[in-house]
Parts: structure tokens; C-alpha cells; sequence
């Protein structure tokens, strides 16, 4: 296995990014952001899509140039346009201003439209996390899933996050409405793997673990069956009613490319307008507590809050390097290139 260390990965992409025509701080902030999410063990949305994002750039389905500008301000609600900007600098500027308008009001809700994908919707909800706010976010994207009892896609994965702030270490969830991700499903092809559950259909319509086979078909199994496919059906709606932009369908017809023209929602909440540290810390503890002495249903199996893992991989990666797809990270140097 070959592991890069951040700094050169960082750096790497940075220098893709920039021959792509990107400014400086943007080139800077996502090259940083899909490092850190190589760094967490989200591969699939950090290295292994930087390919894909210089290409849409290249196809003019997003503005290196652009930044959200705003279109209502409704006091604790904001809404802005991401003018196709890149979602990642979008995204951090939403969250951020949810978080500002949360620290006076308690909470601030900042939504987008027409903006482009931010890559892991987890770092956002990191990004409240670490600022001490709970975060909630979530984005609607093009159709990339049956709805349960359909063979075509016809609705969006939708990620949804939810954060709490924790000196320990913050309890992030960070999820696709499928019971795997199109990333999940790359990585593990790539590792000539199986998945540890059956994660879609088959040409002929039966449950399979085979993660080539899902992406072919591309009959991804919406997590909890009928109640997943329900809750990214009501994401995407939720995301355009509360921005003003286009559901699901509407970014099939505009046709840019995975999430092109997206909505999306960023919700921050101060904790401490509403409790005292005390109260929360009890909360956390004991909540944590319980989950870690609960008895595992294999002998010598782990329990693990959410997030923890990611922390784990964290710290590892940060101290053996994080581990790369060589032809991937061959292709992403020669985007680095000088040209």
C-alpha cells in the first residue's frame, strides 16, 4: 500500500487545482478540504474526486470565480445563490454564517441554491462541531437512486449530517440515504472487496454485495428500504423549499453534472443558550457510556459512536500517511503538473 504524507497531498491537489485555473485561497481551501477527507478515510470524496472536480471545471460546470451572494435575509434564516461557485468554499461560507447568526439568536439556518457539490458533507458538520455549535446539513443532488419498488433512478442520495461538540472528540453522522455510497462502492471495488453487506441489485434484480455489479446497474439499496427512500424524497424537497432552487428533478434537466445547480441546508445551533456545559457533558457521557458497555453481538467486536472511527483513522493516517489508489494518485500529479 502506498501512503502519502497531508503536506504533499495537500499540495499536490492544490497545484491541480490551480492549473485548472482556480484563485490561490479557493485552490488552497479545497485542496485542503479533500485532503483532510483522505486523511478521515472518506477516499472517495477526497483524492479519488479530484479528477472529476478539474473536469467540471474544464467543462464550465463550475465558477472557480464565484462566491454565494444573498438573496433573502429573514433575521435567524438565510438564503443565498452559490452561483455555481465551488461547493466546497460555498458550503464552508454557509456554515460559517450559520454559526454567526447562531452565537446572537441561538440558532441560524443558511440555505443555497444553485450551487455545486461540496464534496464531504461531513466536513461541514466537523466545521460547526469545532466552533462549539451543533450542526445540521444536508444537500439534494441529481437522480442516483431508485425510489423503493423502482428499477430506474429517480431520486436523489441526499447526505445528511448531524454534529454535537465534545472536548473528547465530536459525535459526527455522516450518511448517504443509500445503505452505501457510489464513493463507498468505488473504494471497495478498488480493493478487489466485497461489501460487508449486500448494498444493491444485480442485472437480475437480486441483492448482492458485488460493489462492480451495483455500479453497473446502478440499483443502489436505499438504507432502510421504503423509510430511506421516503427521507431522501423529503431532503430534496425540504432543500428546495427552503431555497428557492431546484429539487431532484430539476437538476436532471439542468444537466451539469453530478449536483449541478444543488440545494442545500446548513442549520447551527449554540448548546450553551440552551443548557449549561454541565447538563451537556452529563448528556454525552452517559449516553456514550451505555454504548460503549452495551455487549457486542460478536465476540471481541467494538462499539463505536459516530465519528469515532473517522478520528481513529485520523490519527493514523496522520502518523503512517494516508493511504492511496496508485493510478489515481498518478493521474492527480499530472494534473499538477506545470503545464
Amino acid at each position: 500500500m502506498t501512503r502519502i504524507q497531508f503536506d504533499e497531498m495537500k499540495a499536490t491537489i492544490k497545484l491541480a487545482f490551480l492549473n485548472a485555473g482556480m484563485p490561490e485561497e479557493k485552490a488552497g481551501i479545497c485542496a485542503e478540504i479533500h485532503t483532510e477527507s483522505s486523511r478521515d478515510g472518506v477516499y472517495s470524496h477526497g483524492l479519488n474526486r479530484v479528477e472529476r472536480f478539474v473536469d467540471y471545471i474544464n467543462k464550465g460546470w463550475v465558477d472557480v470565480n464565484a462566491s454565494p451572494t444573498i438573496e433573502a435575509n429573514l433575521g435567524t434564516i438565510e438564503i443565498y445563490n452559490g452561483n455555481l461557485g465551488p461547493g466546497i468554499t460555498n458550503a464552508i461560507y454557509a456554515m460559517n454564517r450559520a454559526t454567526e447568526i447562531a452565537a446572537i439568536q441561538g440558532l441560524g439556518l443558511v440555505t443555497l441554491n444553485n450551487t455545486t457539490h461540496w464534496m464531504r458533507g461531513g466536513a461541514y458538520g466537523w466545521q460547526a462541531a469545532e466552533k462549539g455549535f451543533l450542526g445540521i446539513c444536508w444537500t439534494n443532488t441529481e437522480s442516483c437512486m431508485p425510489a423503493w419498488g423502482t428499477k430506474s433512478t429517480c431520486i436523489g442520495n441526499n447526505p445528511f449530517i448531524m454534529a454535537i461538540p465534545r472536548k473528547e472528540g465530536h459525535i459526527v453522522l455522516d450518511m448517504a440515504m443509500s445503505q452505501f455510497s457510489y464513493g463507498k462502492l468505488q473504494v471497495t471495488r478498488l480493493k478487489n472487496e466485497k461489501l460487508p453487506f449486500a448494498g444493491g441489485f444485480d442485472q437480475d434484480g437480486n441483492l448482492t454485495d458485488e460493489p462492480g455489479v451495483i455500479e453497473e446497474t446502478r440499483r443502489i439499496l436505499p438504507m432502510g428500504y421504503w423509510k430511506g427512500s421516503g427521507f431522501a424524497v423529503m431532503l430534496d424537497l425540504f432543500s428546495t423549499l427552503l431555497s428557492g432552487g431546484l429539487t431532484t428533478a430539476g437538476i436532471d434537466k439542468y444537466g451539469k453534472g453530478s449536483c449541478g445547480s444543488c440545494c442545500q441546508v446548513f442549520i447551527a445551533i449554540d448548546p450553551l443558550k440552551i443548557n449549561t456545559q454541565e447538563f451537556i457533558d452529563q448528556a454525552l457521557n452517559g449516553t456514550l457510556e451505555q454504548l460503549k458497555t452495551a455487549v457486542p453481538a460478536n465476540e471481541n467486536g467494538e462499539i463505536f459512536y459516530p465519528g469515532e472511527q473517522s478520528l481513529k483513522t485520523r490519527l493514523e493516517n496522520m502518523e503512517m500517511g494516508i493511504p492511496v489508489d496508485e493510478g489515481i494518485w498518478e493521474r492527480v500529479k499530472e494534473l499538477a503538473k506545470s503545464r
